[in-house]
């Protein structure tokens, strides 16, 4: 009986022993539970991983660069309210656009206002916002016509007729092309005889009154050629000139320097005495002697033409003394050049 009694009281005891030590278990556990529990909740509700002062819970821009201010969502501040952070805003107190890092434009020509020399205009980037209205590639400001399109050369005016004198200077603005013009941008005529040195054939020469620019040979002048013709002599069957024909071809030089733009054509005829071989080259050794005595006295050689023709262009009948006589000689022609 007392057995019986003694095993209860024990298995009281060692009951009663495992209940407090349980309790206590789950009072420790619960415990390092409520621990473990505050260190997540403080790790991860108190981390700043931009470190700008606003905790990532409430940070709406988390990945703020370092030492950039930010506002109270924890965003870089934007003063202007553009669009662009004060951190990259070039003018951050004025509203601007994000394609010029936050600077205004005025005239929306695409040149921030801080840049631009002409800002309440629309310009061109390529003269600092200043406008170019005619488009020729010089701005305004240096453009003495701005509303005309030019050329560099004019400071920007217009040379219509492309003559090499601007309109403003332009007496005659409609000049066709290629024709050379005078400082007054009007056909040129350097003589002075009234034809313009397109038309002339002798631009150099005054000669008013003519067709063509070029003085007429007078009939007096055509006279004295003749008579010198006639007074060119040769030693007998050679091409060597007589000393009397020296004075004769003197007065031809003089011609020639009388007109300028003549040329002088020499012809060389003979009669029909001997091989006709023979009369053609020594027609052409006669014709050749005047032309070298001629260049002697200073007449251009490009200004003379010498051919002899032997026995080819007869003007009388060769069956007479009198007619082979005229037939041996030396023409001599003006001709323009």
């Amino acid at each position: 009986m007392e057995l019986r009694k003694l095993t209860k009281k024990l298995v009281t005891t060692v009951l009663v022993t495992a209940v407090v030590l349980g309790a206590s278990s789950m009072v420790m556990r619960s415990d390092y539970n409520k621990d473990a529990f505050s260190i997540s909740t403080e790790e991860e509700y108190g981390k700043d991983k931009d470190g700008d002062g606003v905790k990532d819970k409430k940070d709406k821009c988390p990945d703020t660069p370092k030492d950039v201010k930010v506002d109270n969502s924890g965003c870089p501040l934007d003063t202007d309210k553009d669009g662009v952070a004060d951190f990259m805003d070039k003018c951050p107190e004025s509203l601007g656009m994000s394609n010029l890092h936050g600077c205004p434009d005025k005239d929306k020509d695409g040149v921030a206002d801080g840049d631009d020399g002409c800002p309440n205009v629309p310009g061109l980037t390529r003269f600092k916002g200043c406008p170019d209205s005619d488009g020729d590639g010089i701005e305004d400001a240096l453009d003495k016509c701005p509303n005309a399109f030019g050329a560099d050369i004019f400071k920007g005016c217009p040379d219509s007729d492309n003559d090499g004198v601007e309109d403003g200077m332009d007496k005659c603005p409609d000049t066709k092309k290629s024709i050379k013009v005078d400082t007054r941008g009007c056909p040129s005529d350097i003589d002075g005889d009234g034809i313009i040195d397109s038309e002339d054939k002798c631009p150099t020469t005054k000669a008013e009154g003519t067709p063509n620019g070029c003085p007429v040979v007078k009939p007096e002048v055509k006279k004295r050629l003749q008579f010198a013709a006639r007074g060119i002599n040769f030693e007998t069957g050679e091409a060597r000139l007589k000393v009397s024909s020296f004075a004769v071809l003197d007065e031809v030089v003089s011609i020639l320097k009388e007109y300028p733009d003549y040329m002088l054509k020499i012809g060389g005829h003979t009669d029909d005495v001997g091989d006709d071989n023979a009369n053609m080259t020594l027609s052409q050794a006669r014709v050749d002697a005047v032309k070298n005595y001629l260049v002697s006295k200073g007449v251009p050689l490009t200004r003379i033409e010498a051919v002899g023709f032997g026995e080819t262009k007869p003007i009388e009948s060769n069956k007479t003394a009198v007619g082979k006589s005229q037939n041996r000689r030396v023409e001599l022609e003006l001709v323009l050049k």
